[in-house]
């Protein structure tokens, strides 16, 4: 097959302890999945059917990046979050099958212009140019799902220069990660490759340019993202 260019390389992500790396397809996320969080944003926190919206798959970057503010916001925020890694197919997933679809885990940092999102939210508009940019993506090493079991517990937590932002429990998700593949799964049929961002805690904030970013989930280290001035 040929192509009037060439095809853009494949977006990929970190594999722990491996060189290998993981062929990222399609990033799915979950908006207001913790109660504090939804709150903080102004919303009714009750277990309201589960939304999604998507990212690009180029807009992931590694552990360790230098992520430079972005175009358009004044106000650009971090997001911690726990990754699940899908590396089965799947469609109309029974709930207690969906773990079988997970190929690992790994900690992400939703990065997202807020402003632009408010915005686009309160007009009835979509969340793209709030949530889809450039290195919105931050994603760790990719923790394969056969050494550190099944993720429902554990320690997150988010800081900006040593000092702590959020900081929660990944027992708290309102929504699952079986709920969450299984609901995913009756609208998309996931296959090898989606990432899945499950949601933030409380305590989402400003980043401006020298801030250096840490997420921490118990069980898969830390993630370390450094934001720089604005590019020309």
């Amino acid at each position: 097959m040929s192509f009037v260019f060439d095809p853009i390389p494949t977006s990929s992500a970190a594999v722990h302890g491996q060189a290998t790396r993981f062929p990222v397809r399609r990033i799915f996320c979950v908006g207001r999945n913790y109660e504090a969080h939804a709150r903080e944003m102004g919303k009714d926190p009750s277990r309201e059917a589960p939304f999604f919206f998507t990212k690009p798959a180029d807009a992931v970057v590694d552990d360790g990046a230098i992520v430079p503010y972005p175009p358009l916001t004044k106000d650009f925020q971090h997001e911690a979050e726990l990754v699940v890694a899908i590396g089965r197919p799947g469609f109309n997933v029974p709930e207690e099958s969906a773990w079988d679809l997970i190929w690992g885990y790994a900690i992400g940092n939703d990065l997202t212009r807020r402003d632009l999102q408010l915005e686009a939210r309160d007009k009835g508009r979509p969340w793209d140019w709030g949530k889809a940019f450039d290195k919105s993506a931050v994603c760790g090493p990719i923790h394969p799902a056969a050494g550190v079991g099944r993720l429902a517990s554990g320690g997150i937590r988010l800081s900006v220069n040593g000092t702590v932002r959020q900081s929660a429990n990944l027992s708290e998700l309102i929504w699952s990660v079986p709920e969450i593949i299984s609901i995913l799964s009756r609208a998309v049929r996931l296959v090898p490759g989606d990432l899945v961002y499950t949601g933030t805690p409380a305590g989402v904030g400003a980043l401006v340019p020298g801030d250096v970013c840490v997420v921490e989930i118990e069980g898969l280290g830390a993630l370390t993202t450094t934001i720089a001035e604005p590019v020309g």
